[in-house]
């Protein structure tokens, strides 16, 4: 029981220090929670080593070419890596069409301990953490709580 309720504390201070962020992204774009009232962002973070990141891009790239103009915001920020340059040309040779931040334990914190990568975090359109996922994500399940969401609050 106590197990449960320390998990349940943790993860409370984990979805609190989570809230907002600002970000610098490669070219030098700043994207903060703030900034993006009245859309969903999903913030990933991955690496170009880790499988199930690689594995996921495809659908961030599909979510943020299909919604950028209209409701949701991917960004990504990459971690562990030794080379900047190396990072932005993977990213380049992926295609990714959404911002990449180049993230080390300063950015991390904003959003709380990383547990492992890849690592996402969607934001309401009102800026508030509502879920976040350790692992791979599909753009279906991405639509999906979205539009759960949406149908609720109707």
């Amino acid at each position: 029981m106590l197990k449960r309720v320390l998990l349940g504390i943790s993860l409370l201070l984990c979805v609190a220090s989570a809230s907002a962020f600002t970000l610098t992204d490669s070219k030098g774009g700043v994207h903060s929670s703030a900034s993006y009232k009245g859309k969903w962002v999903l913030v990933n973070f991955w690496a170009t080593w880790c499988p199930p990141c690689l594995e996921e891009i495809p659908d961030l790239i599909a979510l943020h070419e299909k919604y950028r103009k209209t409701k949701l915001e991917v960004i990504g920020i990459a971690m562990d890596y030794q080379d900047p340059k190396q990072v932005l040309s993977f990213a380049d040779s992926m295609f990714i069409s959404y911002p990449i931040v180049l993230g080390d334990a300063k950015i991390a914190a904003q959003f709380g301990r990383l547990q492992g990568l890849p690592t996402s975090y969607l934001y309401n359109p009102e800026g508030k953490l509502v879920a976040y996922q350790v692992g791979a994500l599909t753009k279906k399940s991405v639509e999906d709580y979205i539009n759960r969401k949406a149908a609720n609050k109707k």
